[in-house]
């Protein structure tokens, strides 16, 4: 699987951002697709994740600090071995200081998406792109 993030930048506390996960490459039908972050000095925290079953979304699980303003979503999801292209969003709303980081895109197979889902359910990860809010 490859993972390409793209959409990070510099914005300012209150405003939207969204990010964008192109994924292709799936050889199964049940995948989450999680969403992970890392600021400078801290340890990787997750985001939030989707399930996708035969190339549609299924239920979103978030963070506590993550759900209500931000969301996931999809275009033209790929089931397996059809060799197209999804982009898996990241919605960011009302982003904060505390927002800061380089976020990762990543995919896992089977039942990857869950509550309280973690970054070892995930075997294939993006190069990473940075958020920076300014106060």
């Amino acid at each position: 699987v490859q993972l390409v993030e793209s959409g990070g930048g510099l914005v300012q506390a209150g405003e939207s951002l969204r990010l964008s996960c192109a994924a292709s490459g799936f050889a199964y039908d049940d995948y989450g697709v999680g969403w992970f972050r890392q600021a400078a000095g801290k340890e990787r925290e997750a985001v939030g994740c989707v399930h996708v079953t035969k190339g549609q979304l299924h239920t979103a699980y978030y963070a506590d600090f993550s759900r209500g303003r931000f969301s996931i979503s999809g275009d033209n999801i790929e089931s397996s071995n059809d060799n197209t292209e999804s982009t898996i969003y990241l919605q960011m709303d009302d982003v904060k200081p505390e927002d800061t980081a380089v976020y990762y895109c990543a995919a896992g197979c089977g039942y990857a998406c869950y509550p309280g889902f973690g970054g070892d359910d995930y075997d294939s990860w993006g190069q990473g792109a940075q958020v920076t809010v300014s106060s």
